[in-house]
């Protein structure tokens, strides 16, 4: 990035997808059960967990269970998460990538790709945001695992993958602006080394 750049603008090559203004009340909507209770949550899981959050993943990780994929910002509804929540997410990240907010960019799906394909736990530290992840980990997520995201103010939203919601999520993210094509082969990649 250059001094001139605006820096909440992403590379053209690198920028796939943008979050239309009319979609956004759409997200608001939780796609699945909300939680309170991390362990309850856990109670529920049959697979690997995908967690998209700060707060989610200090919550399954103090309920004993390090998400498979974790993506976190350090922040939790536009606010910096506090110094043990932060210091416990990171600790043993494995991935940085720069995510602009209100979009998906190439480097975040390249980063879930291969936190998908890994064999260990890994995780993501996103400079920017993260919340969007949560989509294309439903499509590329295998059959029956579980991507949990937060839901401000109410909890953690439980999704239990599957084919119909896959194809929910397909449809939902070829309504964002950008280049659906480049997107899609980057994640189809994901969904074929993933499973």
């Amino acid at each position: 990035m250059t001094r001139d750049e605006p820096a909440d603008e992403t590379p053209a090559d690198e920028q796939l997808l943008v979050l239309p203004d009319d979609l956004r009340n759409e997200l608001k909507e939780p796609l699945g059960p909300v939680e309170t209770d991390a362990e309850r949550l856990l109670e529920a899981v049959d697979g690997p967990i995908i967690a998209v959050g700060d707060v989610v993943t200090y919550h399954l990780l103090q309920a004993g269970r390090q998400p498979d994929v974790a993506l976190v910002d350090g922040r939790t509804k536009r606010e910096a998460v506090d110094a043990e929540i932060r210091e416990a997410v990171t600790a043993g990240a494995s991935l940085e990538v720069t995510n602009p907010p209100a979009e998906l960019a190439a480097p975040v799906v390249r980063a879930l790709r291969r936190a998908l394909a890994a064999d260990d736990p890994t995780t993501i530290v996103v400079d920017g945001e993260e919340d969007l992840v949560a989509l294309p980990a439903i499509v590329a997520a295998p059959d029956g695992a579980s991507v949990v995201y937060g839901q401000p103010d109410e909890g953690m939203v439980h999704v239990t993958v599957t084919d119909d919601l896959r194809d929910e999520m397909r449809a939902l993210l070829e309504r964002f602006e950008g280049d659906t094509e480049r997107f899609w082969a980057l994640l189809e990649d994901a969904a074929s080394n993933g499973e």
